[in-house]
């Protein structure tokens, strides 16, 4: 007799509405879910799904904000054997049917807001999220006849399409079971933490590192819909939340919010942040400010689920700059352009194995196996690592700048741009010369915006400042100044949009 049983992404909730049935699983807007009364309504979707002629393996798009009924729509699409299929929210019409015509989807659910986006989407069947949760909230509890293993897809987790179009990273229910266990162990995850979750739930990090994690564990999760500076603080002080996960991007309106000084973030005892470069002065008015808190950095990509290396607390006195050790599923090696492991702090490629990762690129044969060549997943990410096995990342192999045959990592200029008082964003892009091959080039965002005429001369002192700090060939050759960089929902920088801003029309840049 086979006594074993698989363990899938729902069984996490199910565990948890076992051992503590009566405690609240989930806030949302003014809505509580106990854990029972969760699994309850995600056994009802998955019922409510299957009713509607789908089969196992079916790709399911989700297209909405942050809600209660996201959650149970994904959680349901596990449980019904189905394949959930996150899609950003902010996409053109032609950028949705891509998501859902690569993937195949059978079926759209949508917020209601999104009705006419949905709509451009015919023939494709849709309903609504608020639909799927009104028809799970209530009624009997279904028995379900389905067979779901660990080996099955659980999510096609489209990558951030920073550098090429996106490409759909299958996870498995056992590749993300992994990663939630790296999570809980990197991150000190706890069920007595009481975490506010405010990123978008169609991107990995704020679904699979923090979220369904503490779901596993039992912990009492807060849920918004967006990131807003005032209703966070709001929420960190008033209801005594004890974590939260937010970019830089975030991070930094939090802290220069007219609210941050005066809000009690007494009980905030663990900060993460991750998904970019966290500038140092920001870090540091933030760790001056919450001085019992600990701050963690999140390193990763999504085909990994997205967890791959984490800076504890206790390690950022010596390495602020790092991204930290591999977590607890995660093995990692530098490699040169050859192939070859390269020794501490020679840059390189680094590469991955570990069971967290997807099992290839769905419908794109050719990019899954260029990027799993020999065994290990190419991560497109150029580090160093020191000899204490803490990675420092240095570009993506993508972003690296070749100006005159020498290579530049636009990271190193970024960084030096960041010490200027005048700059609140920065980003260094190569863009197409005549004889350099690329120009370094800077597109910043200023702290107080000046005068168009005021401009020229502000990028004459931006590339003097950084001409005295690194050398001449590293040095911007032009400055544009921006009202925002282009990022996507989980404030990764877009670094290919503006390669395409910047070489296309002038019409195509916004101020």
């Amino acid at each position: 007799m086979n006594l074993t049983h698989p363990s899938t992404v729902p069984d996490v909730l199910r565990r948890s509405a076992a051992r503590v049935p009566e405690r609240i699983a989930l806030h949302f807007a003014d809505r509580r879910w106990s854990y029972r009364e969760l699994d309850a309504a995600v056994t009802r979707a998955a019922a409510a799904l299957l009713d509607r002629g789908l089969r196992a393996g079916d790709r399911v798009a989700a297209l909405g904000r942050n809600s209660d009924a996201y959650l149970i729509l994904f959680l349901a699409c596990g449980r019904a054997g189905l394949v959930h299929v996150p899609v950003n929210y902010n996409a053109t019409t032609e950028e949705l049917r891509y998501f859902v015509t690569q993937s195949g989807s059978a079926l759209l659910l949508h917020d209601a807001d999104y009705t006419a986006a949905a709509a451009a989407l015919d023939p494709l069947p849709r309903a609504t999220l608020e639909e799927l949760r009104e028809a799970a909230a209530a009624g009997p509890v279904p028995a379900l006849d389905v067979q779901v293993r660990d080996t099955d897809l659980a999510q096609l987790l489209y990558t951030s399409g920073t550098t090429a179009a996106p490409k759909g990273a299958m996870m498995t229910h056992r590749a993300l079971l992994h990663e939630y266990l790296s999570a809980i162990t990197g991150l000190d995850l706890t069920e007595r933490d009481r975490p506010l979750h405010a990123l978008p739930l169609y991107h990995s990090a704020q679904l699979h590192v923090f979220l369904m994690p503490h779901l596993l564990l039992g912990a009492e999760n807060h849920l918004v819909a967006a990131p807003d500076p005032g209703e966070l603080l709001a929420l960190l002080a008033g209801e005594r939340l004890t974590s939260f996960f937010a970019p830089p991007t975030v991070w930094g309106a939090v802290a220069a919010h007219p609210d941050f000084a005066g809000s009690d973030l007494g009980a905030l005892t663990k900060a993460y942040y991750g998904a970019s470069v966290m500038p140092a002065p920001v870090l540091a008015k933030l760790r001056r400010a919450l001085p019992g808190t600990g701050f963690y950095n999140a390193f990763g990509q999504s085909e990994a689920g997205p967890l791959t290396t984490v800076l504890r607390p206790e390690e950022h006195a010596e390495r602020p700059d790092s991204a930290g050790r591999p977590v607890l599923f995660v093995e990692v090696k530098v490699v040169d352009e050859s192939g070859a492991e390269v020794g501490p702090d020679v840059v390189g490629e680094v590469l991955y194995r570990s069971p967290q990762l997807c099992t290839g690129y769905w419908g794109k044969p050719a990019e899954t196996e260029g990027a799993f060549q020999g065994g290990w997943f190419h991560s497109g990410d150029l580090v160093r690592r020191d000899a204490q096995g803490y990675l420092f990342v240095v570009d993506r192999v993508k972003d690296v700048i070749n100006t005159g045959g020498v290579l530049v990592a636009s990271r190193q200029v970024e960084d030096v741009l960041y010490g200027h008082p005048a700059v609140a964003e920065a980003a260094v892009i190569g863009v197409p010369h005549p004889r350099w091959i690329e120009a370094v080039t800077a597109v910043v965002v200023l702290r107080e915006p000046v005068g168009p005429e005021h401009e020229p001369a502000l990028a004459q002192e931006l590339i003097a400042f950084a001409r005295e700090r690194l050398p001449a060939y590293k040095t911007p050759k032009t400055v544009h100044f921006v009202a925002g960089l282009p990022k996507n929902a989980s404030g990764k920088l877009l670094k290919r949009e503006l390669r395409e801003r910047l070489t296309g029309s002038a019409a195509g840049w916004t101020r």
